[in-house]
C-alpha cells in the first residue's frame, strides 16, 4: 500500500512556493489517492492538474499502481485546517460540538486556539429574548464546523 506519509510530503513540498494548502490525504487498501487542497480564494483546475503531475512524477507505477485524485474539499466537507475558519470568516456556519449540540451563526473572530460565532436570535415573543449572542468556543470543544449552506 502507498504510503500517506509520503503523500502528504510531496503535496507539501510541491505547495510551499504556492498560495495552496494541504487540507488531507486519503489512501485506502486499493492504492486510492485522495489529496484535498485549498486556498484563501479558490482552488483551480490548473492548480489541481500541476500537484496531480507532480505527485505521479514521484510514484512508480511500475513497482506499485495506484489511482491519484487532487481537488479541493468542496463547500459541503467539514473544515480540516485552521486557514479555512480564516477564510469563511463574516460567513455563517454550522459547529457541532463533541458534546452533540450544534451551533449556527456568522463566525466572527478567528484565532488559533478558539473562534467565535454570533448565534442569530430565535423567533420568540419576548423582545428582551432576541438578543443576538456571541459564543466563544474553543478549537479543541468542536467535533465539526462546515460552512452553513441555504437551499432557499
Amino acid at each position: 500500500m502507498i504510503n500517506k506519509e509520503r503523500i502528504e510530503d510531496l503535496a507539501q513540498s510541491f505547495l510551499e512556493e504556492s498560495t495552496n494548502y494541504l487540507i488531507d490525504v486519503r489512501v485506502n487498501s486499493a492504492n486510492k489517492i485522495l489529496v484535498y487542497i485549498e486556498n484563501d480564494i479558490h482552488v483551480s483546475i490548473k492548480d489541481c492538474i500541476q500537484l496531480s503531475k507532480h505527485i505521479e512524477h514521484n510514484l512508480d507505477r511500475e513497482v506499485e499502481d495506484f489511482e491519484l485524485e487532487v481537488s479541493s474539499p468542496g463547500i459541503d466537507q467539514p473544515f480540516r485546517h485552521i486557514k479555512q475558519y480564516y477564510k469563511y470568516a463574516g460567513k455563517e456556519v454550522d459547529v457541532i460540538l463533541k458534546t452533540g449540540q450544534k451551533l449556527n451563526g456568522e463566525l466572527l473572530e478567528v484565532h488559533q486556539k478558539e473562534i467565535t460565532i454570533q448565534q442569530k436570535a430565535k423567533k420568540k415573543k419576548s423582545i428582551e429574548n432576541q438578543e443576538n449572542s456571541k459564543i466563544i468556543i474553543p478549537l479543541s470543544e468542536i467535533k465539526e464546523t462546515r460552512l452553513h449552506i441555504n437551499f432557499k
